[in-house]
């Protein structure tokens, strides 16, 4: 079950980290606005276009000769293409020469920018789909010979270009824009050592590069184990789409993603997902206790918890209304040892925190325990079912 007042933001009271390095504030915004806290940690950083020396090579052997086809994957990476050339004195040339081959353009996006250049692409997949690019240009083409330009996405497109080759083409590959680590790696290990210790719901990334980084940030700091834990159990990952999500799915983690790969699907995604999946409600000695990631509303009202409390209110939510023992709880304690008197303090302040000390109830010599209502529960199952 879930549920909170209804003045109270969608997102308060959970947390999410932003791994990318592009319109990083803009998206952070967004969630920002529903009420969520977000922890930036940039995965990766993109090289200058005009600086690439990869993209000039590339550029300059595109110019060599006429091209049959080229793939256009992206509308940013496009105009960027054009704009590098423009720096190097070769627009107009290279203009000459796509508008001489047959363009593909993998989205609407590309297909904007290609025509704003005042190109033409010849087809677009409906599906926005490099395998459907790959499967038109095999299945209509005799490639054999062929020299095809590919504009890749800020990693390679191994299978496409792979295929391509293997039908005898001659495919020159585009990096259009380059990914490499970011300058300071520090935030980004924080957040992977956040992830671990259950301090994030989500963790949201924009592009593959960024997966990647992160995964391998997570393997040079020996966290594999604790991340993939992390994952199965209440933080989400996140994705903008299929091609973003291929290197964590590929480790095994589960993703959550939207319809279509668009930052504001992303959002309206994590909208709706975070709250259902990382928070619980309960009733309990007759309120509605919406237990979020670093806080609680209380029928209509916002509730942020230190950390201790949430640990404590997390241990009592696990099983709700079972009696958890003082010696249990006494381990969840940072520096308690076996001071039971410690365990007394800080149920009495996450009681006094959450309003009603009605909520968590002494059983003695024993514990304590959430006084959840089960009966209640099921009532309303059955109204928001209805």
């Amino acid at each position: 079950m879930t549920g909170s007042g209804p003045d109270v933001d969608v997102l308060a009271g959970y947390t999410i980290g932003i791994t990318a390095a592009r319109r990083s504030e803009e998206f952070g915004a967004a969630l920002e606005r529903r009420g969520a806290k977000i922890v930036y940690a940039p995965a990766i950083r993109i090289v200058p276009l005009a600086d690439d020396s990869q993209l000039s090579e590339a550029t300059e052997r595109c110019l060599r000769a006429p091209l049959d086809f080229v793939v256009a994957t992206t509308g940013i990476g496009f105009r960027g293409w054009m704009d590098a050339a423009d720096t190097w004195g070769l627009a107009d040339r290279l203009t000459e020469t796509l508008s001489a081959s047959t363009i593909l353009a993998r989205g609407p996006k590309a297909r904007g920018a290609v025509r704003a250049c005042g190109l033409r692409e010849s087809w677009a997949p409906e599906s926005e789909s490099s395998s459907e690019v790959l499967a038109y240009l095999t299945t209509n083409h005799d490639l054999e010979g062929r020299r095809i330009a590919v504009q890749l996405h800020g990693e390679p497109l191994p299978d496409l270009v792979q295929t391509l080759r293997l039908a005898g083409a001659d495919v020159i590959e585009v990096p259009v824009y380059r990914w490499i680590p970011p300058d300071d790696t520090n935030p980004l290990l924080r957040l992977v050592e956040t992830v671990v210790s259950g301090g994030l719901d989500a963790v949201a990334f924009t592009s593959a590069p960024a997966a990647v980084s992160f995964l391998r940030t997570v393997e040079a700091a020996g966290h594999r184990d604790g991340v993939r834990a992390a994952f199965a159990g209440r933080v989400l990952a996140a994705c903008v789409g299929p091609v973003t999500a291929g290197p964590l799915v590929r480790e095994g983690i589960g993703v959550i993603q939207p319809d279509r790969a668009r930052l504001g699907a992303l959002v309206r995604e994590i909208v709706a997902q975070v709250p259902s999946r990382c928070g619980r409600s309960f009733p309990v000695a007759g309120h509605l206790l919406n237990v979020r990631g670093s806080a609680v509303v209380v029928d209509e009202d916002f509730v942020a918890l230190t950390g201790v409390s949430m640990i404590l209110l997390r241990a009592l939510t696990e099983v709700p209304g079972r009696v958890v023992p003082r010696s249990e709880l006494l381990r969840l304690l940072p520096g308690a040892g076996d001071d039971e008197h410690a365990i007394e303090v800080a149920i009495g302040r996450l009681r006094s925190a959450l309003g009603d000390s009605r909520i968590v109830q002494t059983v003695v010599k024993r514990g304590y325990r959430l006084a959840f209502e089960p009966e209640r529960a099921v009532e309303l199952e059955d109204e928001w079912r209805y």
